[in-house]
């Protein structure tokens, strides 16, 4: 049976949710091209709704689908050549980086007070190249936050109880020594992972008391939270717990270890909510998994908000069916049913207060869902000030290749240190050039 998932959960959400609505005139026979990737079944989805406005509009739109590793640079890449290569719209995780790129629809969209409604400033800012416009440029195809899983059937196995199930507020050290005590019982390769990613490093870092801005506003890596957690990711790889070749095997390129979770080898997976909809359908019954709340530490317990944004792109010359489909997906009727079919955490500000009605029948699903609602009201200023800088991709990616640096022998952390304060130096230089 379906379920309404808590209304007072949902409400959390609002501060960092997003909205849209219904549009304008448009040409019939125009074709638009839209670049995409996939967590899990939201491309099927997405085409299946694009299908749906192509009859009732008569404007055809190629959902163009590559790795998520690859987004950002295919797009860059694209909207740089110009002549045609560029998309007409495009669902990107890293809203700042295209700032000069995007459509503003606020002239095009029917109601725009709609949209200023539903959208907090601080996330519309994360669009805009000057802040000081009212600009709209696209909206959330749904809202994330990072946090980990396990494999409750190994816990029983094991006879090792869950700390979340038996502490109040379970830290770093309390995961790592259980999950490494089911592994062994259990003769396990793995105990804990955690994806190939800064921004999935940023959380535990700041749950063990890192403090990425000084008083200017300007991100300084040395703390010494951050190097609890990087001596903690690194003493993973030392000690065996977790798949080396997710953090070294993987080149300069974002990696997760969900296929190890997915197979049942591995205990305590550090991810997000993204993964939801992918366990429900890939693990099955095989066994039973769960989503539990982010560790605790002396920066609290938080993890990462994010999820992406679908936007229009300037370099299209069909400005006005791009804010035509946009109004239309974007509208609550459109974008709830997208919500409920992809078990995505909602952006929307009506659909969060009015609940959703998930079409899962899924008891595990649900409750990782809430689980992660519920993490909302304890993410941090920082965890916010991170994920909407406009250097946040730059100190993502330095991270995590210096990070694997270290764990490879090739830096010490002292080393690795500087070397990412210098990339996110450089990258603030340079973004303080261009304006």
């Amino acid at each position: 049976m379906k379920k309404l998932l808590s209304i007072a959960l949902l409400l959390a959400i609002a501060l960092v949710a997003f909205a849209a609505t219904p549009a304008t005139e448009a040409q019939d026979g125009v074709e638009l091209r839209m670049l995409w990737y996939n967590d899990g079944n939201e491309g099927d989805v997405m085409q299946d709704l694009l299908d749906r406005f192509e009859e009732e509009t008569g404007i055809s739109v190629e959902l163009d689908t590559v790795a998520f590793a690859d987004l950002h640079n295919i797009l860059q890449a694209q909207v740089e050549a110009g002549g045609g290569e560029a998309p007409d719209l495009a669902r990107v995780a890293d809203t700042a980086r295209f700032r000069e790129f995007y459509l503003d629809i606020r002239d095009l969209v029917a109601d725009p007070a709609y949209w200023d409604e539903n959208f907090p400033e601080a996330v519309l800012d994360s669009f805009r190249l000057d802040t000081e416009s009212d600009s709209l440029h696209g909206y959330p195809t749904q809202f994330t936050v990072t946090g980990p899983f396990i494999n409750r059937t190994l816990f029983e196995q094991a006879g090792v109880d869950v700390p979340s199930d038996m502490m109040e507020e379970p830290t770093w050290e309390d995961w790592t020594t259980a999950a490494a005590e089911v592994a062994e019982i259990t003769g396990l390769p793995y105990a804990v992972a955690i994806d190939r990613s800064g921004h999935r490093f940023w959380g535990p870092s700041l749950t063990m008391g890192a403090e990425y801005f000084d008083e200017e506003g300007n991100i300084v890596v040395e703390s010494e939270g951050f190097r609890t957690a990087a001596e903690l990711l690194v003493r993973w790889h030392e000690e065996g717990l977790t798949p080396v070749e997710v953090w070294v095997g993987s080149g300069d390129q974002y990696a997760s270890a969900r296929d190890e979770f997915v197979t049942g080898n591995l205990v305590f997976y550090m991810s997000g909510s993204w993964q939801i909809q992918a366990f429900a359908t890939d693990i099955g019954d095989s066994f039973d998994w769960a989503a539990v709340p982010n560790p605790s530490g002396p920066g609290g317990s938080t993890g990462i908000p994010g999820g992406a944004v679908l936007a229009g792109m300037n370099t299209t010359e069909h400005p006005e069916e791009v804010a035509m489909l946009l109004d239309w997906l974007a509208s609550e009727e459109i974008l709830r049913e997208f919500t409920a079919r992809t078990l995505f955490i909602p952006g929307h500000i009506g659909i969060a207060n009015s609940g959703v009605e998930y079409d899962t029948e899924d008891e595990t699903v649900l409750d990782a869902l809430n689980t992660f609602l519920a993490e909302v009201p304890k993410l941090s200023d920082q965890a916010y000030a991170l994920q909407y800088s406009p250097l946040g991709f730059a100190l993502n990616t330095a991270i995590r290749d210096r990070l694997t640096q270290v764990i490879v022998g090739e830096l010490t952390l002292d080393e690795a240190i500087m070397r990412i304060q210098e990339a996110v130096d450089e990258a603030a230089a340079e973004m303080e050039n261009a304006e």
